[in-house]
């Protein structure tokens, strides 16, 4: 029931299930699969999930005319954009961003477990400083129980950031930490590539792909 009511959420955004997006997560699920690879085929899957981010942001209607002199009723965004990502996995999506939006500001946010309480916590923040005037496409790959998305998004509307203006891209979410973000922050947006079944006693999601940052970086060979 968790999966059907996040899956259906007004607010959960699920990149279209094609057989080209099924095939690109087949690769980056699979173990076997190379570092090289899994790097190629990650960074196709997030520029798709960037792509699809930006259908969320505002528009203005915008007329220009076309090299036949005739014009084009069209639109244009409205309003401004940055990044922000959680370190370190986070990291992994940036060039994506800037692969569609050139010159995009990014921040940075550092948050582990603190082992004493076992809650999320800020270790580290750098945001552009004007970032109360702009919309956030918040970057994580993984979202397992969402400790750390939710410490984050607290973070950004503690500097200004309206949070209707927070788009979270994400590869792969568990339904139980999709929920929990939505219920928290009820005006934030998730976009996601796919909705896993769950997660295990370690809080990894199942079926999912293993540790994102360590595959995508090089640090588990």
């Amino acid at each position: 029931p968790e999966y059907e009511r996040v899956a259906n959420h007004p607010r959960f955004h699920m990149l279209p299930q094609t057989n080209q997006l099924k095939g690109l997560m087949t690769i980056i699920r699979n173990k076997n699969t190379k570092r090289g690879d899994f790097v190629f085929y990650s960074d196709r899957v997030i520029r798709l999930l960037v792509e699809e981010g930006l259908n969320y942001l505002p528009v203005v209607e915008k007329t220009v005319t076309t090299p036949m002199d005739v014009p084009f009723q069209g639109v244009a965004f409205e309003g401004r954009i940055c990044g922000v990502s959680i370190m370190r996995a986070g990291e992994s999506m940036e060039q994506g961003l800037r692969d569609v939006c050139t010159s995009v500001r990014i921040g940075k946010v550092l948050i582990q477990r603190d082992e004493r309480t076992a809650q999320p916590k800020l270790y580290y923040s750098k945001l552009p400083k004007d970032i109360a005037d702009r919309w956030v496409l918040l970057l994580d790959p993984m979202l397992a129980t969402g400790g750390s998305a939710r410490k984050c998004v607290e973070v950004l509307q503690e500097a200004g950031v309206k949070e209707e203006r927070i788009l979270f891209i994400n590869l792969i979410c568990s339904p139980e930490g999709a929920s929990s973000m939505l219920e928290k922050f009820p005006k934030l947006q998730i976009i996601s590539a796919e909705l896993d079944e769950g997660m295990d006693a370690q809080k990894f999601l199942l079926p999912g792909l293993g540790d994102f940052g360590d595959r995508y970086f090089g640090t588990d060979e």
